[in-house]
Order: structure tokens, then sequence, then C-alpha cells
């Protein structure tokens, strides 16, 4: 069986515990405002026109934004960081887009792992039927689970998709006791005031198990792919990104109530 990615990175720091390979595979359900991967959207291998000014002139050629590989060829590329995955704690870590829109190829790269006895992370946005996330749940060791909005009107304004499916498939991966880092992206304005923190509480305070959570600092640095790419843009330049401070007080709103909290992956 053959996946289609977009990228591999090796020695992560921020996609789980200890050093990681981090392998993102193209297709993703939601359309963020915010997003900085939107050459991830599509499953497919798309061929587009970009457009660079180089000395003064500008030049136009032809990127191909994913490829194919197969298991056997991922694991090859994953195995040849073994020792550092067994010195360090780490793993590999499946992200995306959201690698549960390959749902076939994630399952045997998850088991292949699993064989290899490898640490696997799956980083998901849970807007995905529960058969999938249930079917992959028993060879995965971790997931980072992404809270985007607490509001359901507000992600579907935001996102594209409401929150209801996801805090629902939450609770089901709770219910199993896997183990669960919740990711949030804090935005100025979008997601971050003190209504919009506490009703993340209220979601969060239904769990069995108390999740650790990463607080994600909005950024810009994927804007520039939306011009290069030619691709309409959402990434909400008016919105600037968080200050230390803004982000300090978010942490230690979660931690007041027994969280561990991270600020970055």
């Amino acid at each position: 069986m053959k996946g289609v990615i977009f990228d591999i990175k090796r020695l992560a720091l921020h996609d789980g515990p200890g050093i990681r390979q981090t392998v993102f595979l193209k297709g993703c359900p939601l359309n963020c405002h915010w997003c900085h991967n939107p050459e991830s959207r599509s499953k497919r291998i798309i061929c587009t026109k970009v457009r660079e000014v180089i000395n003064g002139v500008s030049v136009e050629d032809i990127e191909t934004i994913g490829r194919e590989i197969s298991v056997v060829d991922l694991m090859t590329s994953i195995l040849r960081d073994r020792i550092l995955y067994e010195e360090s704690g780490g793993g590999v870590t499946f992200s995306g887009g959201e690698p549960l829109m390959q749902p076939g190829f994630l399952l045997q790269m998850l088991q292949q792992c699993h064989k290899q006895d490898i640490h696997t992370c799956v980083d998901t946005s849970g807007y995905v039927p529960w058969k999938t996330l249930e079917k992959i749940a028993p060879f995965t060791d971790l997931f980072l689970y992404d809270l985007k909005h607490p509001d359901n009107e507000k992600h579907l304004y935001y996102t594209g998709v409401g929150n209801t499916k996801i805090v629902k498939n939450l609770y089901l991966l709770d219910s199993m006791n896997k183990d669960i880092w919740i990711r949030i992206p804090n935005i100025p304005t979008i997601n971050d005031d003190e209504a919009d923190l506490l009703k993340f509480l209220v979601i969060l305070a239904k769990l069995n198990n108390k999740p650790r959570i990463s607080l994600l600092p909005y950024h810009k640095l994927g804007s520039h792919k939306y011009a290069h790419f030619q691709m309409p843009n959402h990434t909400m330049q008016d919105i600037e990104e968080p200050v230390k401070e803004s982000m300090a007080t978010a942490k230690h709103f979660f931690e007041d109530e027994g969280y561990y909290v991270t600020i970055g992956g």
C-alpha cells in the first residue's frame, strides 16, 4: 500500500516526547483561517504554477506538492533513527493535514511501527468517523488532539466544520484510557479571552483522565505559502501574534485547575 505525504521531518522535538520523526500526510477536512500548511489540504498530488522574483525578474515554474510512498519505504526512513528514539524516549508522529484522511495507510504504518516496538503518535483534529479512530487506537501510543475553538458556531466559522464530532470523539478516546495531549492554538481575539478559556475547561472537565495541554501561539510563518501556491489567503493578517504575557496568562489559567501545561508542542 502507498500513501501520499508532503514532508518528513527528522529530529523533531515538538511533536510528542523525545526525538521523533514526523511524517506529514496530505489531506485535511478542515479549512482553518490560520492554517500554515495550506498545501496539505488536498489528498492529491498537485502540480501548481509558482512565481518567484529572482534578481528583480519574475520567474514562473511548476512545483509538485506531495509524493507517493510505500509502507516499506517509509518504514526504512523511520528505522534510520531508531537509536535516537531509544536514547530519548521518542518515536514517530503522523501528522498532516489530517493523517486519518488516509486511514488504511496510516493503520498499516502504525501496525508496522508497533511490530518494531517504536512509540507511535497521531496528531489529529478529531474530525473523523469514530470507527476510523477506534480502528487505529490500539496501535497509537499517544494522541495529539486539537481543540481549536470551544464554541461550535465559531469553530464552524473559523475552520469550516463544527466541533460536536471532535468533542464526542475525544470523550470516546478518553473512555479507552488512551494517552492524550490536548493542543489548543492561542489566537488573539479569536479564542483566547477568559470566556473561551472557561469553555475549554468545561469540555476538559468531563474527561476521566486529565490530559497534558499544549498551548500553541498563533504565528504567520506560513502566510507566504498562499501567494507562493496562488491560493486564497485566510491567514488573518490583521491578527497579531500573542505576546508572552498573554500566553503566560492562559498557561496559568489551566495550571490553576491542575493541568500540566506547556507553551509550544
